[in-house]
């Protein structure tokens, strides 16, 4: 390589012959009556490459409106899960569902749920 001749300007050329060819092929089909068949193409080609990013925004809308946080009833661990789903606590394996953005215990019919209330007990003297 001659280092004494400078490059001032320098263009990079490679890989510019295939999309002359792909512009040259499209022109040549419109060009004899078989412009559908670009389009056609044109339109596989757009919907390969749009449809993955609107599943995607679907997906991640489906996930925000049924995703569910919140506390188990039992003993208060804070973790997700599916609204409408059910499931056990991860930490005292209590069978849960959840309903309405709130996690509720699954008991059979018939079962009152209590909440123990420590009462302070006062001797009376005689």
């Amino acid at each position: 390589m001659n280092q004494n001749n400078p490059k001032i300007l320098q263009f990079n050329l490679s890989g510019l012959g295939f999309w002359v060819a792909l512009v040259a092929i499209a022109w040549l089909l419109g060009a004899i009556g078989l412009g559908w068949l670009v389009k056609s193409f044109v339109i596989i080609v757009g919907l390969i490459v749009i449809t993955p990013a609107i599943a995607l925004i679907g997906f991640r809308f489906w996930v925000k409106r049924n995703l569910v946080e919140d506390d188990c009833p039992v003993c208060g661990y804070e973790f997700t899960g599916f609204n409408r789903t059910e499931f056990q606590c991860p930490s005292c394996k209590e069978p849960l569902k959840a309903d309405k953005n709130h996690f509720v215990r699954l008991t059979p019919p018939g079962t009152i749920d209590v909440q123990a209330v420590e009462v302070s007990a006062k001797q009376i003297e005689d």
